[in-house]
C-alpha cells in the first residue's frame, strides 16, 4: 500500500540549492498522528491649532503599548471539548503544556463522502503493491533476487495500513457552515508532508468535486525556474526541518464563521474607536497579540501554492500551518471569514513579491493560551477586485466590503472589553485597484462598529500615514459618527463619483468629508439621518 508505506518511512531530502551545506532539511512522515487630497481651510486651520505633524514622523495617533493584545485582554477559556460545530482531534483529557498529544478518537469507520476530507489512507484510495518495494531495493541488489524473502515486511505495511485507518475524518468547511477544527501541530506537519508529496486524493484536478477548493498539493512549486519558488521552498523546507527535529506539541484551530445579519449602517452611532497608524512596521510582528488581517484570496491563501507572494501568500509561507486551511476550506462567499488561532511562525523573510528572500529561523516566542495554541489569531477576509477605480464606490460594493471586514471582526458573544485590537493595513488594494484611504476609513468604521482599536501599516506609505491619521483625528474631534460616516459615502457616489465622466472624480473621498462636515456642522443637518439610505439632510 503505497500511502501506507509513504506513512512509515523517514524520507531524507537534501536540497544543496536551496540550503546551506548545515542546513540540509529532512521531512518525517508521522502516521500514528491520524488514524488624498487637499485638506480645506478650516481643517488646516484646526491642525495649525493643534500643532503640524512632523514629516518626519513614523508612526502617528495612540501609542501601540496602548492597544488591547492576547492573552492580556482575552476571556478565561472553558474547558476544550468536542460539540457539533467544534471538531476536536485530540484526546482533551490529555492536554497539557509542553506534553505531546493523543489523537481522538483512536478508531473511526472509514470515511469516504461529500463532508469530509478523503484522505490518503482510505480503503478506497488503496491498491495492492506488495511486490512494489520488493522490486526497488533488488534493483540495486540484483545478485539476492531468489534468496531475498519480504514477507514480515508485506505484513508489516498490511498492519500500519490497518492501524492507519484507525482515526478521525478531517470535516470540510463548507459555505454557510459555522464550524471548527482543531488540530494539533503534529497532525498538521503530517497533513503537508502529503501535500509535499500530492497523496490526497481527488485533489489534482480543479473540475472535480474539489473544484471550489484551493489547490493542496505542492506540485506547483516544483516547476519553472522561478527565483521566487527557490525562496518558498527555501521557506518550507525550514519548517519540515524544525518540525522533524523536534516535535511541537500544540494546537491550531481553524474557525469558518458565516453571518446572515449585518448592521444597519446608516443609521449605527457608534463611536471612532483608537487608532495608531504608522509607515513602519509589519503585522506579524508589531501586531503580535491583535487579530492580523490576511489579505485573503477568496481561496484561501492565494498563489501560495504556485507563484504568488504577496501579503498573504508570505504569511501563509512563514506560518505554514496555515497551508493546511486549503485542504477542507471551500471558497468563501460574501458574507464568511476562515479565523485562525495558534499557528507559529518559523522563518524571517526579507523583501516582496519579486524581492522577497527567505532570512533563516524565527523563534516564535509569542506565549500560548489555556488550549495550548499560540496566542496568534489571523483572519482571512477576501477583498473585491475591481476593474477600475470608480466601482469601489457603488453602494453594493461599500456594503459588501463593510460586511465582509465585519464578518471578520466581530466575535458574537465576545464583550467589546476582551477583543484585542486590529492589526491591519492596505487590504485589497494594489493589483485589485481598492482605493487605500477608501479601505483604510471602512475598516475603522468597521472596528469602531464592534469595538475594536486599530493598528493600521501603511507599508511604508508615508503619506497614507498622515492623511488617515488626519481624517481619523478630524472626525474623532467632532464625535462624528459610523452611521454619519457612511452616509457621506453614499453622497460622495451619488454627487461625484456617479456623474463622473473620467476614469478618476475630479474630488477626492477625504476632500469631500472635510468639506461637508466643515460647512454643515453649524446647523447640524451633516448629523441628521432622513431614512433614505444615502440622504444626508
Amino acid at each position: 500500500r503505497s500511502c501506507c508505506l509513504a506513512f512509515e518511512f523517514h524520507l531524507l531530502l537534501s536540497f544543496p540549492s536551496l540550503m546551506t551545506k548545515e542546513e540540509k532539511p529532512y521531512v518525517t512522515l508521522f502516521p500514528s498522528c491520524f488514524c488624498m487630497c487637499s485638506t480645506p481651510a478650516a481643517a488646516q486651520e484646526r491642525d495649525g491649532r493643534k500643532g503640524s505633524v512632523h514629516t518626519s514622523a513614523k508612526w502617528l495617533g495612540t501609542p501601540l503599548e496602548e492597544l488591547k493584545r492576547m492573552p492580556q485582554c482575552s476571556p478565561p477559556l472553558s474547558h476544550l471539548r468536542a460539540t457539533d460545530n467544534h471538531t476536536v482531534m485530540i484526546r482533551t483529557d490529555l492536554l497539557r503544556e509542553g506534553e505531546v498529544l493523543v489523537p481522538y478518537p483512536t478508531r473511526f469507520k472509514d470515511t469516504w463522502d461529500e463532508a469530509n476530507v478523503k484522505m490518503p489512507c482510505s480503503e478506497k484510495n488503496l491498491f495492492p503493491l506488495e511486490n512494489e518495494v520488493r522490486g526497488a531495493i533488488l534493483k540495486y541488489n540484483m545478485a539476492h533476487t531468489k534468496r531475498w524473502d519480504f514477507s514480515a515486511l508485506n505484513a508489516f505495511c498490511n498492519k500500519v495500513g490497518r492501524k492507519a485507518h484507525r482515526r478521525f475524518p478531517i470535516p470540510l468547511l463548507k459555505q454557510k457552515m459555522n464550524h471548527s477544527i482543531t488540530m494539533s501541530q503534529e497532525q498538521i506537519a503530517c497533513l503537508l508532508a502529503n501535500a509535499f508529496f500530492c497523496t490526497f486524493p481527488r485533489r489534482n484536478s480543479r473540475k472535480q468535486e474539489y473544484a471550489n477548493y484551493p489547490d493542496i498539493h505542492l506540485f506547483r512549486l516544483f516547476e519553472g525556474s522561478s527565483p521566487k519558488k527557490i525562496e518558498k521552498l527555501k521557506t518550507l523546507f525550514c519548517y519540515f526541518r524544525r518540525v522533524t527535529e523536534k516535535q511541537p506539541t500544540g494546537l491550531v484551530t481553524f474557525t469558518r464563521q458565516s453571518l446572515t445579519r449585518f448592521p444597519e449602517w446608516e443609521s449605527s452611532a457608534k463611536q471612532l474607536t483608537k487608532l495608531h497608524i504608522t509607515c513602519e512596521g509589519t503585522i506579524e510582528d508589531q501586531g503580535y497579540g491583535m487579530l492580523q488581517v490576511d489579505f485573503a484570496n477568496r481561496m484561501v491563501g492565494g498563489g501560495v501554492t504556485g507563484n504568488g507572494l504577496v501579503q498573504e501568500e508570505i504569511r501563509f509561507m512563514i506560518n505554514p500551518e496555515l497551508i493546511v486551511a486549503r485542504l477542507f476550506t471551500e471558497a468563501m462567499d460574501n458574507n464568511e471569514c476562515l479565523v485562525v488561532t495558534g499557528t507559529e511562525q518559523y522563518s524571517k523573510y526579507t523583501g516582496y513579491a519579486e524581492s522577497y528572500r527567505w532570512a533563516g529561523n524565527h523563534k516564535d516566542e509569542i506565549p500560548r493560551d489555556d488550549w495550548q495554541r499560540k496566542c496568534t489569531e489571523i483572519v482571512a477576509i477576501d477583498a473585491l477586485k475591481f476593474k477600475n477605480f470608480l466601482d469601489q464606490f457603488q453602494p453594493e460594493k461599500i456594503n459588501r466590503e463593510l460586511n465582509k471586514a465585519y464578518c471578520g471582526f466581530v466575535r458574537p458573544g465576545v464583550r467589546s472589553d476582551n477583543l484585542p485590537a486590529v492589526a491591519t493595513g492596505n487590504w485589497g488594494c494594489g493589483v485589485f485597484l481598492g482605493d487605500s484611504r477608501l479601505k483604510a476609513l471602512l475598516q475603522i468604521l468597521v472596528a469602531a462598529e464592534v469595538g475594536r482599536d486599530v493598528a493600521y501599516f501603511t507599508f511604508g506609505d508615508a503619506d497614507l500615514m498622515r492623511d488617515v491619521h488626519k481624517m481619523h483625528s478630524f472626525l474623532t474631534e467632532r464625535n462624528v459618527t459610523v452611521g454619519t460616516v457612511y452616509r457621506l459615502l453614499m453622497q460622495y457616489y451619488s454627487t461625484v463619483c456617479e456623474p463622473c465622466s473620467s476614469s478618476r472624480p475630479d474630488v477626492s473621498l477625504y476632500a469631500f468629508i472635510y468639506d461637508c462636515v466643515c460647512s454643515s456642522a453649524a446647523s447640524l443637518d451633516i448629523f441628521h439621518y432622513c431614512g433614505r439610505p444615502g440622504d444626508v439632510c
